[in-house]
């Protein structure tokens, strides 16, 4: 243990803080060079840009004065002059880190995403049209990670903390990791729809049309002005693969991460096993499948963190999944990887995790040492994009999956303008269907089966989703036939606006939550985690406002036995009891955390997935006699007690003299706590004390404002929300020398307790 510790401090020197995996990245480029297969020439560019500003105001900046005619390079530069200041008299920033002002570089390619490019944007309101837009961004965005993306959304009158959650809400739905810029400067040319404006260091720029753009052109005019900047560069071209590429990848909307800290993110579809008392639940947001029973106990978590890698389902990685299908002759769940454009297989069975498309070998794993170091350090070898050519019926962004009575999969986007028709035994697809109506004419009894279950659920309801859905004027409910199933005597919908499963019994027509249990399967959640990625190398090991709690000791060598007691927020309660999986303990200098062999042999519970990346680490750094011969075996005690208002971890680390630091995370399943005599009209207060007990005043005055609304919105009892609240203790010590044995030979090790009290009360 002492051993692997020492490698992973050497090895953290070189690496930044980004999440793992990267995998999915040469999907992205094989996804875009299909779109360019068939190009059209260019489109004719924009006209000069000119008129003059609008008032405007948002909530918190004063009412600007009418601004003077902008052109073309007037709108770069406006663009520029906002880089280094979060908000101004006229724009604000949004998805994008508050206390950030250096957000964005100043040289290289931009992507700028401009004009009108929602319904509606007093509103903030984004349809089936906008849902398409996005998706060309985002494959642009996939395909290039070292191009920078905005979207510059004009004309906005006002910005209240109700349009802030409008746009909180289409940044979740349709999963935007580039920032937007709000602004109250007006361009008439760009009223009528979206544009594109393709600039490197924002010089002179290419600006293209989007109602006549084809994502082939894009692409192109993207591909060579990369190049053409690549020519320019003086770094050399085999370090292409850079850590700044690999952290653009996997990026998450910021604007976002409040949300991620509830229970489920955007639990976007539902699937059934009715025979086996199994429902698949695809929590979009939180890249994993949750496995669960009728009564809400959840039986299995496939996913780990978003990437894209096959493997068992504590370490594999999906990014944003979508509808599922349960086949139960093969006891297999299909499950469509929508970020990644892949259709995947889990194994319910052996419980592993592999891809039936693409079925190219980039998902395919060298379980080296040095293959799993090079991939962390950014030197992968991207082998097989060379010679891998997809065709114009690869997937691209699926959501919807259906089977059809001939054994095929039937796949459709989001916007329902393409249908991919799918072999099921041998993963191919065998065509793609383009157009509504085509598509409705394959698989519309399917479909209508589908929309008359939702019918059957309360108006109120299915209005509620609605409006937070991809709608269709042609077929309303539509977007949400994914986001719901019929299993046994009830009907289970997605609530993506409360975060949420919605529960409809059949004969008595009361309608209810799940209440799930059982979140040790769930494990420590990924951003949680304090990973070898998120290792930084300087004084401290990490940042401050990252731990709770940090107690330091000077104690002698030896055998440590640490209690920590947790104090939860007096007006909340535990869920259920802290459990073993919701652990991580991490140890780092000269400490190693000690682990007793018959609690790992003889538990019957899942240890969490960073605990489980630090042991299949041993496997692999251990494996050599040599090494092993010097490790020494090792006990531990580990013990978690629970009480009313306080939790007890208890574990144990061996210590040698030198600097040291233990590091305890875990996930607190909590709620607010019901009193007897309490008033249930304090809403806006329930929402605010769950914004307080997640520090998220600590994000910014907009973030934690739109978390409030976003909580209101969701129409339900706010003491049945759970939230994750994230434990982070950092137990520092600075162990002495040995003391010296009478003959001067031996060395004395002491054994020793300490006790850590935290308090979560804030």
């Amino acid at each position: 243990m002492a051993l692997r510790n020492g490698c992973l401090r050497r090895i953290s020197r070189f690496l930044p803080h980004i999440y793992s995996g990267s995998h999915f990245q040469q999907s992205r480029r094989a996804i875009i060079n299909s779109l360019a297969s068939s190009l059209i020439p260019f489109p004719r560019e924009c006209e000069q840009i000119s008129r003059n500003g609008v008032n405007f105001s948002f909530s918190t900046i004063a009412q600007a004065s009418p601004a003077k005619s902008l052109s073309r390079s007037d709108t770069l530069s406006f663009i520029e002059s906002t880089f280094n200041e979060f908000q101004g008299p006229h724009h604000l920033w949004f998805n994008i880190v508050e206390d950030n002002i250096h957000f964005f570089k100043r040289g290289g390619a931009f992507l700028v995403l401009a004009g009108r490019f929602v319904d509606n944007c007093d509103s903030l309101i984004a349809g089936c049209d906008t849902v398409v837009t996005f998706e060309k961004v985002k494959s642009i965005q996939q395909s290039f990670p070292q191009l920078q993306v905005i979207g510059f959304l004009h004309g906005c009158s006002t910005i209240s903390a109700v349009d802030q959650t409008h746009l909180v809400e289409m940044l979740m739905k349709e999963y935007i990791t580039f920032p937007i810029l709000l602004s109250n400067k007006n361009f008439p040319q760009m009223e009528n729809g979206a544009c594109y404006l393709l600039s490197k260091d924002f010089g002179n720029a290419r600006v293209f049309d989007e109602n006549s753009l084809d994502i082939g052109t894009l692409n192109k005019a993207v591909e060579e002005l990369i190049m053409q900047q690549q020519e320019n560069s003086s770094s050399p071209s085999g370090l292409k693969c850079t850590w700044a590429k690999q952290a653009e990848v996997l990026k998450e909307p910021h604007a976002c991460s409040s949300v991620r800290n509830l229970l489920l993110h955007f639990p976007g579809c539902i699937s059934a096993d009715e025979s086996g008392n199994r429902l698949f639940l695809s929590d979009s947001n939180h890249h994993r499948i949750i496995v669960f029973d009728g009564n809400g106990k959840i039986l299995d978590c496939i996913g780990s963190c978003p990437g894209f890698e096959d493997g068992e389902f504590e370490s594999s990685k999906l990014m944003r999944p979508a509808a599922s299908f349960y086949h139960k002759d093969d006891d297999c769940l299909y499950i469509v990887d929508s970020e990644n454009h892949a259709i995947r297989r889990a194994d319910m069975g052996r419980r592993i995790l592999e891809t039936v498309y693409p079925t190219s070998g980039i998902s395919k794993k060298n379980n080296s040492l040095w293959a799993w170091i090079m991939k962390k350090l950014g030197f992968e070898r991207d082998n097989d994009t060379k010679s891998e050519e997809f065709d114009s019926q690869s997937l691209i962004f699926p959501w919807h999956l259906m089977k059809s009575e001939d054994d095929n999969l039937l796949i459709i986007n989001r916007s329902f303008e393409t249908l991919w028709i799918m072999d099921l035994a041998s993963g191919e697809i065998k065509e793609a269907v383009k157009g509504f109506s085509k598509v409705l004419e394959i698989c519309g009894v399917l479909v209508m089966e589908k929309v008359s279950l939702l019918k059957q659920m309360p108006q109120d309801w299915l209005l509620h989703q609605i409006d937070s859905s991809c709608s269709l004027k042609e077929l309303p409910y539509a977007g949400l036939i994914s986001s719901s199933i019929a299993f046994q005597n009830h009907i289970l919908l997605c609530d993506i606006v409360g975060q949420r499963i919605m529960r409809l019994n059949r004969e008595s027509g009361v309608c209810s939550n799940v209440q799930f249990s059982n979140f040790a399967i769930l494990g420590l959640p990924y951003w949680f985690a304090f990973p070898l990625e998120r290792v930084y190398a300087v004084a401290g090991g990490h940042q401050g406002s990252w731990t709770d709690h940090i107690q330091q000791c000077s104690l002698l060598p030896g055998r440590i036995d640490i209690k920590v007691n947790v104090d939860i927020p007096s007006d909340t309660e535990l869920v259920e009891s802290l459990q073993e999986g919701c652990i991580w303990r991490q140890a780092r200098g000269t400490a190693s955390v000690v682990l007793r062999a018959e609690d790992v042999a003889g538990s019957l519970e899942k240890v969490g997935v960073a605990q489980q990346w630090y042991d299949e680490l041993d496997t692999l750094a251990l494996s050599t006699p040599e090494l092993e011969s010097n490790i020494e075996d090792e006990t531990t005690t580990s013990n978690l007690r629970s009480e009313d208002d306080t939790v007890h971890i208890d574990c144990a680390v061996n210590t040698s003299p030198g600097t040291s630091e233990v590091i305890i995370s875990a996930a607190l399943y909590l709620k607010l706590r019901r009193y007897p005599d309490q008033q249930d009209d304090g809403w806006e207060k329930y929402a605010a004390r769950i914004s307080d007990i997640l520090k998220l005043g600590g994000s910014g005055a907009m973030q934690r404002d739109s978390f409030i609304r976003f909580l209101l919105k969701s129409n339900q009892d706010l003491r049945d929300v759970i939230f994750v609240k994230p434990l982070h203790v950092s137990i520092q010590f600075d162990t002495l020398d040995h003391p010296k044995a009478d003959n001067s030979k031996d060395i004395i090790l002491t054994d020793s307790n300490i006790e850590v009290n935290v308090s979560l009360n804030t």
